[in-house]
């Protein structure tokens, strides 16, 4: 693949299968979360093929983005009615001191699940693993100056 004239950008896709909204509402309250679109499945241009939307979703998010700090996440309730199932991979949230790190790490285990307490280690002054209450895993680490 020839990148030299091709800018190329990763960006996280969430899909939380119908709590896409709270998802939201969540990341803005404890990460400041900025949601910069939103659209509702029953605002789409073009209506999906029947059978593709679950009833009851025409009011459910077919497509978001936020950012949290510099980074754009996109999100959606998706198609399925089933569990959202974030498996394989952690969002990495590093903020700029220690009280950032508590206060992020404490914001998103309330109602989820600590995987790795809050620590010092060679890297971080303060690093650690949580699932948040929608399932997702992050990384919460403080970066290191110079």
């Amino acid at each position: 693949m020839n990148t030299k004239n091709v800018s190329l950008m990763v960006q996280p896709y969430l899909f939380f299968n119908g709590s896409c909204e709270q998802a939201l509402e969540f990341y803005r309250k404890t990460l400041g979360a900025e949601v910069e679109m939103m659209m509702r499945f029953k605002d789409s241009p073009e209506a999906p093929q029947p059978g593709i939307v679950p009833p009851g979703f025409e009011n459910k998010i077919m497509h978001a983005s936020f950012r949290i700090g510099e980074t754009f996440v996109m999100a959606s309730d998706g198609c399925s009615t089933e569990k959202s199932s974030f498996e394989g991979f952690s969002l990495s949230l590093s903020v700029p001191s220690e009280a950032d790190a508590e206060h992020a790490f404490a914001a998103l285990a309330d109602g989820g699940q600590v995987l790795t307490a809050l620590t010092r280690t060679f890297w971080s002054p303060r690093f650690g693993m949580v699932e948040d209450r929608f399932g997702v895993s992050w990384m919460i680490s403080v970066a290191h100056a110079g």
